[in-house]
């Protein structure tokens, strides 16, 4: 099995490429909304850790804003807590796609946490910053504060740039991605 893993930019375009490769997707931020709605062990343990911002199961996505941005520390509780559920999540997957020739790793924070194997392509998916902050913009609960916080959490894209096997710059059009996502494919087949 071949695994690919989609890093970048906080609104660079991740995961509507990952899903350009049709080939099977684990979505972190996927399962993460997942967990907030449906895991009640995980709720039980965030609301221990901040009790001020989380009152009834499930969570919603404007408590974990205002506990994020309430202290420096916060994310870093909720995301020790979310952290094991998604690489069991994402055991799960791999285990049931194992007989899959390719599959795609849309994780954020995929070289952050060190869930990259000897073996694994990366492809670094590089977006104009007036493209992405456009893109944020649209997005619902948008929150330049909240998309520094996530920043400060990830390594510099020039290190994930080096670590890439692949740069694939992303123009928001589908041809010309569809064209290069085939152009790597070709290439990582031949190898």
């Amino acid at each position: 099995m071949i695994r690919i893993s989609i890093v970048g930019e906080i609104g660079s375009g991740k995961s509507h490429i990952a899903k350009l490769f049709h080939f099977p997707v684990f979505n972190a931020d996927v399962e993460v909304n997942k967990i907030y709605r449906l895991n009640r062990s995980c709720f039980k343990k965030i609301k221990r850790e901040l009790p001020k911002f989380f009152l009834l199961f499930p969570i919603k996505k404007e408590e974990i804003i205002k506990a994020i941005l309430a202290r420096h520390n916060n994310l870093k509780k909720i995301t020790k807590i979310i952290h094991p559920e998604i690489s069991k999540k994402m055991k799960i997957f791999l285990n049931k796609n194992k007989n899959k020739k390719i599959i795609i790793l849309d994780v954020p924070l995929f070289l952050e946490n060190k869930l990259n194997k000897k073996g694994d392509i990366i492809i670094f998916v590089q977006s104009k910053k007036s493209e992405i902050y456009k893109r944020l913009k649209k997005r619902k609960n948008f929150n330049m504060s909240l998309f520094k916080k996530f920043k400060e959490t990830q390594l510099s894209l020039e290190y994930k740039k080096k670590k890439a096997h692949f740069i694939l710059k992303n123009n928001f059009t589908n041809v010309s991605l569809r064209k290069n996502i085939n152009i790597i494919l070709k290439k990582i087949n031949n190898e």
